[in-house]
């Protein structure tokens, strides 16, 4: 079940969303991540989130900020269970068009994008990493 996450719910969000970085972004250390835990989680605390729910708790949710997605996150057991889809796909139900940012090497969340209709929009280093990533959008 997708709903609003709740106050409840944020140490589960943060989790998921330090959990999926460090594994799908072996590529960046993961002190990167591990030092910007508090931070994200007290913006998680105020974020437009949406979470995906079943008997176990949370399972994954998508984060948005106007018509960008913030980042679509699973847990690590959950994932390959239309999950991540049914996130996406709320997020295109409540807006006409949406941007993120994806880096390149993260080949399995570029080609989920590109499966589900987003095309690539511009190139560009991210001064944080030092990774490409890309912008890609979609529209109705």
């Amino acid at each position: 079940m997708v709903r609003n996450m709740k106050r409840a719910d944020l140490d589960a969000v943060a989790d998921i969303w330090l959990d999926t970085n460090l594994k799908a972004h072996n590529f960046i250390p993961a002190q990167y991540w591990r030092s910007h835990f508090e931070a994200v989680k007290g913006m998680l605390r105020e974020a437009e989130l949406y979470v995906w729910e079943d008997e176990g708790g949370v399972q994954g949710f998508v984060g948005l900020d106007g018509d960008y997605i913030a980042g679509i996150f699973v847990r690590d057991g959950a994932r390959s269970r239309g999950i991540g889809k049914t996130l996406l796909d709320l997020a295109k139900g409540l807006r006409s068009s949406l941007t993120l940012n994806v880096y390149q090497r993260n080949s399995r969340a570029v080609s989920f994008y590109l499966r589900e209709g987003f095309s690539l929009r511009s190139e560009s280093v991210d001064e944080n990493t030092g990774e490409t990533e890309y912008l890609m959008g979609w529209e109705i």
